[in-house]
């Protein structure tokens, strides 16, 4: 056990932090230390500079711990954790069948613990930032505004802007556009929360509400998300209403552009990757949610090479960076490396920083959080390196990416506050959570009208044997 009590860590002035080594994005840097002030990074730099500049600053010595980027979920749905469970093994689309049934059987209480507790998950695996596609649940946005703030995690906060396909058109898309400017303006400044808009899938809004949503959060400086691409029978969907696949309907109306984070886009054209890089366009790569849900694997080393923006997400699956990390290259390996002979498939580093500062970048809090840097937000983790899988690294890098989890992590930091020590919330009570959440979600569950094609592993297990 390393000789640091976080008493020491938890401070409210300035924090000089001495690890063993200081994750950047050229690489692991030995020596280096950062000044922690104000919930950001003041400085970051070899330690003997950082005493001299700051000779009132006693450094706190963190031995064989690195500093690292907290992990940027790109892609969440805080609001289906009563329901992670229910996804395995399902076809495509199971959102029609699972997530829509589950969050309409919310109220604003059960609506609070699920957020909450995919929040608590995701900083057990090294998340300092989640990005929130937007609940379905009859309930104020601010219930999930609220579990993200007390859990004690950064949220890009998705309003749901589809179109009510209700009345005029007009009227539609100004009620759409009333409520998103006051989302938008509701969170404009929060050191936590920060606004986004998101349309589920395309044809859940109107050309001209996609239009609209789009300018707004172009003026607003904030990201529109939306589900791109993800299944075949969308794919085809739009191909029937429009002659177009997603992607390119998008771009007809003019939706694409830097503002845009498309979610999961496992099924792209070489069209539609020229279209990515040309516009900007971001997108969430959610090499889980790929394993779990039936649907293709997004090209993203051939996104990489074009230079197209993405980031990594769970899609609410598993709340772990490391394991993550490790997926993504992984599924790369499987879907595209194995048969070009590619043994690298984009070696540790790449998939590091598209889990950090890609992220970041992709729900656009670049100029925020994602990296250890001076000016950014503390969004960070220590990370123990004297456990068997990582204390004979040749390659941190890859070791992160192939032998990291979330047992390794000794503390997560947000805002320069640490929120969780060895796996627990320093100032609120995860264990009560998880036990207020079981009984709720038993509940939920039962209510909603939820349809698995798929019998549990026990269930079906146990039909097998009778056969």
């Amino acid at each position: 056990m390393n000789p640091i009590v976080p008493e020491l860590l938890d401070g409210p002035g300035p924090l000089l932090l001495v690890p063993d080594a200081v994750l950047l994005p050229e690489g692991p840097a030995d020596g280096f230390g950062v000044v922690v002030a104000d919930g950001a990074f003041r400085a970051v730099g070899p330690v003997d500079q950082l005493r001299r500049a700051h000779p009132h600053l006693d450094g706190t010595r963190l031995p064989g711990h690195l500093l690292m980027p907290g992990f940027v979920d790109a892609h969440h749905h805080l609001t289906q954790s009563f329901g992670s469970a229910l996804a395995f093994g399902e076809p495509s689309e199971i959102f029609r069948r699972v997530w829509v049934p589950l969050e309409g059987a919310l109220d604003e209480e059960s609506a609070y613990v699920a957020a909450k507790l995919a929040a608590y998950e995701a900083l057990r695996g090294g998340f300092t930032t989640v990005a929130d596609a937007g609940t379905r649940a009859g309930v104020d946005v601010d219930v999930v505004a609220s579990a993200a703030r007390d859990a004690g995690i950064r949220c890009v906060l998705g309003l749901v802007c589809d179109d009510p396909h209700q009345g005029e058109r007009a009227t539609g898309v100004r009620s759409v556009a009333d409520r998103a400017e006051r989302h938008l303006a509701r969170y404009a400044g929060d050191p936590l929360v920060h606004p986004s808009l998101a349309v589920s899938v395309p044809e859940a809004a109107t050309d001209p509400t996609l239009t609209r949503v789009t300018r707004l959060a172009t003026e607003a400086g904030a990201t529109v998300q939306i589900h791109v691409n993800e299944h075949l029978a969308g794919v085809e969907r739009s191909l029937l209403r429009h002659g177009l696949r997603p992607l390119e309907h998008l771009h007809r109306v003019g939706a694409l552009g830097p503002h845009l984070l498309a979610a999961h886009a496992t099924m792209l054209t070489p069209r539609e990757l020229t279209l990515l890089a040309d516009t900007g366009t971001a997108v969430s790569y959610n090499p889980v949610a790929s394993a779990w849900k039936g649907n293709a694997v997004a090209p993203a080393l051939a996104m990489a090479e074009r230079g197209i923006r993405f980031g990594l997400g769970t899609d609410g699956t598993r709340g772990d960076g490391f394991r993550l990390a490790e997926a993504a290259e992984f599924a790369q390996r499987i879907a595209y490396g194995l048969a070009s002979g590619d043994s690298s498939c984009g070696a540790g580093w790449t998939w590091l920083e598209h889990a950090t500062r890609g992220s970041a970048d992709a729900v656009g809090l670049r100029a925020r959080t994602g990296t250890v840097a001076e000016g950014l937000a503390a969004d960070f983790l220590l990370v123990d390196v004297t456990n068997p899988e990582l204390a004979l690294s040749w390659d941190l890098p890859w070791e992160l990416v192939r032998r990291g989890n979330r047992d390794q992590i000794t503390a997560v930091f947000v805002g320069g506050r640490m929120r969780l020590w060895r796996g627990r919330p320093t100032s609120w009570d995860g264990p009560a959570l998880v036990r207020r959440a079981a009984g709720l979600a038993r509940t939920a569950v039962s209510k909603a009208a939820i349809t698995r094609v798929h019998h549990t592993s026990v269930a079906a297990r146990g039909r097998s044997a009778a056969r």
